[in-house]
């Protein structure tokens, strides 16, 4: 035993310094921040409050409560009060056979305000923003009106903080340069307004059935490509004929294009045409009257159309019709009739070929497009040529798609 002179100052070893300053009591684990904040679904249950901690036994003595606590007691009541949490979330208020509360078990009615997940709470309505449009099936004049209204929340695409946007419409399958309409674009803006109305010519009752309209916002850039915002697709036969259906959507990320398209079956625009049987000049009479949406071909961004007729087999060569060339168009108007003098019992043997042409001087012309109607074509062109057999002296108008590939063409003019 040591002893320690009267007045000496005792001395404490660095060990025991340590062990009095540092660790008082007996060593705890360390918490995990999730610990503190328990997440939940929904937030903190309202039944879920703070535990009410037990009094402390006052009469046994610190040391005495101190040692009945072991370092494996902490931990285990960290775990209950998480535990305690989660279980007044999900266990019933019907007490159990054990001390602890019942296992969680997930609610019986999901939450009334869950977001939709196709409405405005998604993420890319919050990060892309929302489309005001309208469309409308004009079916007795073969048009498609779609009105782009305004959009809402568009995501930032300049240094600015906003965006130059506008809006591209194409048809599919079959989307190319030819069947692409665009609004004008609005400068430094993420809440633009248009009320601009773009209308697709030609539109058949087939079309409205197998056909999609892919709805587009971009941002424009001056020095560089444009940028792709959003876009959101739909199904025509979703719309009733002559009947305006209002929408007002989220825009959704790009989605992939079908890549099986038949590229031989590219659209490049639509032509009206007219057929009649004509009983008292013995002939049938085709009429161009007139294109839409055609590719363009030449660098100026439009084309110089023409069309050609041929009613095959051929044998003479002297089927051969041509129209007038339209100069610097994408829609021209024809309105001319060529008559091809044939019994009317022939006409089930005979193939109509109807091909439109870039006109170009110094070169050879570009093919453009191209349609054929006859008893072995299918779709609206077998129906336009079967109605013409069947009403003689009746004059029958359809819209026809003009295809990249005419089978039995010859591609040069």
């Amino acid at each position: 035993m040591t002893h320690r002179r009267r007045g000496e100052k005792a001395t404490i070893s660095i060990q025991e310094h340590m062990a009095i300053d540092v660790c008082p009591g007996p060593i705890r684990p360390i918490k995990q921040i999730s610990d503190y904040f328990p997440r939940f679904p929904r937030g903190l249950p309202p039944a879920a409050g703070p535990r009410a901690a037990a009094p402390p036994d006052s009469s046994a003595p610190p040391a005495a409560r101190a040692a009945r606590r072991s370092p494996s007691d902490g931990a285990r009541d960290d775990d209950e009060d998480v535990d305690q949490l989660f279980g007044a979330y999900g266990a019933s208020s019907s007490p159990g056979p054990g001390p602890g509360p019942g296992p969680a078990r997930p609610p019986a009615k999901p939450p009334e305000d869950e977001p939709d997940a196709d409405g405005y709470e998604s993420d890319d309505c919050t990060a892309l923003g929302t489309l005001d449009f309208s469309l409308l099936y004009d079916q007795e004049n073969n048009a498609l009106h779609c009105t782009i209204s305004k959009a809402k929340g568009l995501k930032p695409m300049d240094h600015n903080g906003l965006a130059d946007p506008y809006v591209k419409l194409h048809l599919l399958p079959g989307a190319s340069k030819a069947n692409k309409l665009r609004t004008k674009t609005l400068r430094n803006t993420l809440n633009p307004t248009w009320n601009e109305t773009l209308t697709y010519y030609g539109i058949t009752d087939e079309d409205m059935i197998r056909k999609t309209l892919r709805i587009s916002v971009c941002d424009e850039d001056k020095f560089r490509h444009n940028e792709f915002i959003g876009e959101t697709r739909v199904p025509l036969k979703k719309l009733k004929p002559n009947h305006t259906k209002t929408f007002s959507i989220c825009l959704e990320k790009q989605l992939p294009v079908d890549k099986t398209e038949d590229k031989s079956l590219e659209e490049r625009g639509r032509i009206l045409i007219s057929l009649k049987y004509s009983s008292q000049k013995q002939g049938l009479l085709v009429g161009i009257v007139r294109c839409a949406h055609l590719a363009a071909m030449d660098a100026n961004g439009y084309s110089d159309p023409y069309v050609k007729t041929y009613l095959k087999p051929d044998v003479d060569k002297k089927s051969k019709h041509k129209t007038a060339v339209k100069k610097k168009t994408l829609n021209p108007e024809f309105n001319e009739e060529f008559c091809y003098e044939i019994k009317h019992g022939d006409l089930a043997k005979k193939t109509l070929e109807v091909t439109v042409w870039d006109y170009d001087i110094g070169k050879s012309n570009d093919f453009i497009g191209g349609v054929v109607l006859g008893i072995n074509a299918k779709g609206e062109r077998l129906k336009h040529w079967f109605d013409c057999l069947k009403n003689k002296d009746k004059r029958i108008e359809r819209w026809h798609t003009l295809t990249n590939e005419l089978p039995g063409a010859v591609l040069s003019d």
